[in-house]
């Protein structure tokens, strides 16, 4: 659902897409190609939230602020099912693992990968091209070539799935027996472990 709050209207791109069960609230200025999942709360009341072309914000992530606090997602950036961002930046193309919280006043550079469950401290700076994991959150390699390709594949998906539920998502009743679907989703995009990049 979409809130103005005191006279400040969301302001969307018509190409991205955000969930009838997200919360987009106030301040809040949503580029090109992102999509927004459901459950996500995003709370431009205190402060703004400028979410560039291209990132994703997935289910039950939540994106807030302190007062007069602007919270930046850069282009191509991906948040994780479930993570927190509180008033922080988070760079150009880089990877916010599933349930990881970025506190105040952190600044994540670009192409970092910060690993699930993390706990990014407030005022913490991490440069670009690291990968962070841990509580609390310790740098532990450099993101290499392979994995930031890895990365970015991924994404590639998320962008093209704004489209893909404007053009086709809607509520509907189930089938009341099995019914088989031809898999058509043709991505095979994989785990890192499992994915061609890590052995190149």
């Amino acid at each position: 659902m979409i809130f103005e709050f005191k006279g400040i209207k969301p302001v969307i791109d018509p190409s991205s897409f955000v969930h009838p069960q997200a919360n987009v609230t106030g301040h809040v200025i949503i580029g090109k190609d992102v999509y927004i999942g459901p459950g996500a709360v995003i709370r431009g009341d205190f402060g703004k939230i400028i979410i560039e072309d291209g990132a994703n914000v997935q289910e039950n992530c939540t994106i807030h602020m302190f007062p007069g606090v602007t919270v930046l997602i850069k282009k191509g950036a991906h948040l994780g099912h479930g993570c927190i961002v509180h008033g922080a930046t988070i760079g150009t193309n880089s990877l916010i693992g599933m349930n990881s919280v970025i506190m105040d006043d952190a600044i994540i550079g670009d192409e970092c990968i910060i690993g699930a469950l993390t706990m990014i401290q407030s005022e913490m700076n991490i440069p670009e091209r690291k990968v962070v994991v841990g509580n609390p959150a310790k740098i532990i390699k450099d993101v290499s070539d392979q994995m930031i390709k890895w990365k970015s594949e991924g994404t590639k998906i998320y962008q093209k799935l704004p489209k893909e539920c404007i053009d086709s998502l809607k509520e509907t009743s189930p089938h009341s027996s099995f019914f088989e679907y031809k898999n058509e989703h043709t991505e095979k995009y994989k785990t890192w472990k499992k994915s061609k990049w890590k052995n190149n």
